[in-house]
Parts: structure tokens; sequence; C-alpha cells
């Protein structure tokens, strides 16, 4: 694959144009890549009155608990002024809705259990657990392959 650059101050915003005369998986590849990269934003959350800018990469659970929305990291808690399907829309892919009240970050999955009346119990590598509601569990079943 032949690759061109061209900078030029009238571009606002970054872009990119493929040609090809054939839809390969090679430029599927490249095209996820670009959009992948372009859509990854940060997250700001507070911690004691300081505001901390969080990657997607770091948090591993949204959940909404007593009308706030928490954000989970490895070893903190955050709280966020956005509401869960806001940052939903921020994180983009990645990120899965497992019940009305909370998001995970499928790349920070360590195991999945399954759990008495058919919900299945989510372990996060940070030893964060949550439930995935039955209505929710189609499209986690569709990620697994399953």
């Amino acid at each position: 694959m032949r690759v061109e650059i061209h900078q030029t101050p009238e571009a606002a915003e970054a872009y990119a144009v493929i040609y090809t005369a054939q839809l390969t998986p090679e430029i599927r590849r490249a095209a996820t890549l670009l959009e992948e990269e372009a859509s990854q934003r940060v997250v700001t959350a507070s911690d004691n009155g300081r505001i901390v800018v969080l990657q997607p990469d770091e948090i591993f659970l949204i959940r909404v608990e007593r009308e706030k929305t928490m954000i989970y990291t490895e070893k903190n808690a955050y709280i966020s002024k956005k509401r869960l399907y806001e940052l939903e829309t921020v994180l983009g892919n990645g990120f899965l809705r497992i019940s009305k009240s909370a998001a995970v970050n499928l790349r920070q999955l360590r195991c999945v259990e399954p759990s008495l009346g058919g919900l299945m119990l989510l372990v996060l590598k940070n030893g964060c657990k949550e439930y995935i509601s039955r209505s929710y569990l189609p499209a986690f079943k569709r990620y697994l392959g399953l």
C-alpha cells in the first residue's frame, strides 16, 4: 500500500481519504485504526476538588451510584459530572453497557462467571465485579463470539 501525507494550513481538522480498487482486509484494518485513533478522547472526573484527566484505557468500570456517575480505574474511583450515556458516546468502541447503571471497558475484563437466574458476573482486572443484566447479555455474548 502506498501512503501519501499532505500538510496544508487550510485543513482545520486532519482527515484521511483512501483510494482503492477493492476493499481488502488490509484496507479495513487501516481505516479502523485511523478511526480508533481519532476517537481516542480524554474523560475528566473529580477527586476531592481536583480535576483528573483519564485516558479511555485507564478506565475499568463506569457505574451510577446514588445518582452519581462513578469512574473506576485500577486503584481509584472518581466522580464524573457526565451521565453514563454521555461517557459511552465519548469513549465509543471498547466499552459496553452491561446494565442500566453500568458500562465496562472490555479490554479490562479478567473473567466471566455464571450466576443464579441467568445472570453473569464480570470480574475486571482491578478486582471490580459487576453483573450483566439479562437484557444486555446478548450483546455481550456476541462480543465473546458465543
